[in-house]
């Protein structure tokens, strides 16, 4: 089985030796290489072009959104196929919508729990977006304001849908198409659990998740977990 291949970029000495030392204890992950600062880290991402580069949005040298945007676009004709997971302390809408736009593919906060933050890389490399709860909140109070602005930010992620009825189609999913189960279930993903957790908070097994799990991405016409927890926070099934 071929390892995920992660890159750290990050100014602060102990969260880097922390989410390595985190990250390494895992069998399917491989931390090929690390930087302080946005100068150092593009020159070393074109250099082992790993899966996915975890990256501070406060760089001392450069701005990480500005990172990414140099990361996603070509040079000399080729484009790094690195994925780019933000990791910040910053929660607010200005900097979700630049991120993104800018070509993150999955957004995190500093202080997520360490079996999200493996949710998140692995969900990233399987080439879905990861967002963040509490971002994607933010993300549901743009669509509310500028669907148009929201869905050209997010072109390139399956959190939003590209057609037009996208926010419409919302308000048609209703409560009553989801068992007390799946909402208990759909909750906890909204919180950012991952499917062991979830299994341990209900006391049932992982493969009884896994089945609520697909069953709600079903019902909810979602392709992936965050798009189901937006839908289901901007329909209301959840708070």
């Amino acid at each position: 089985m071929s390892k995920i291949r992660i890159a750290l970029i990050e100014d602060h000495d102990l969260t880097r030796v922390g989410i390595r030392t985190a990250l390494l204890q895992k069998d399917d992950i491989e931390v090929v290489g690390e930087a302080a600062n946005a100068a150092e880290g593009l020159k070393m991402l074109k250099m082992v072009q790993p899966d996915i580069a975890i990256v501070d949005i406060g760089l001392p040298d450069k701005d990480g959104i500005e990172l990414t945007r140099e990361v996603k676009s070509t040079d000399n004709g080729q484009q790094l196929l690195t994925k780019v997971l933000i990791l910040t302390l910053r929660d607010n809408k200005e900097a979700v919508l630049a991120a993104f736009a800018a070509g993150a593919d999955s957004y995190c906060m500093k202080d997520i729990k360490f079996d999200n933050l493996l949710e998140a890389v692995r969900v990233t490399h399987n080439g879905n977006a990861w967002i963040d709860p509490a971002i994607a909140r933010i993300v549901l109070q743009q669509a509310q304001q500028n669907p148009q602005k929201l869905e050209s930010a997010f072109v390139d992620t399956k959190t939003i849908a590209s057609n037009p009825d996208y926010v419409e189609n919302l308000e048609e999913i209703q409560p009553y198409t989801l068992t007390e189960r799946e909402l208990e279930v759909l909750q906890l993903i909204v919180e950012g659990c991952s499917n062991a957790v979830i299994a341990e908070r209900l006391y049932i097994t992982v493969g009884t998740v896994k089945t609520h799990v697909r069953n709600i991405l079903n019902k909810l016409c979602a392709d992936d977990r965050t798009q189901a927890a937006v839908r289901a926070l901007r329909s209301g099934l959840v708070g």
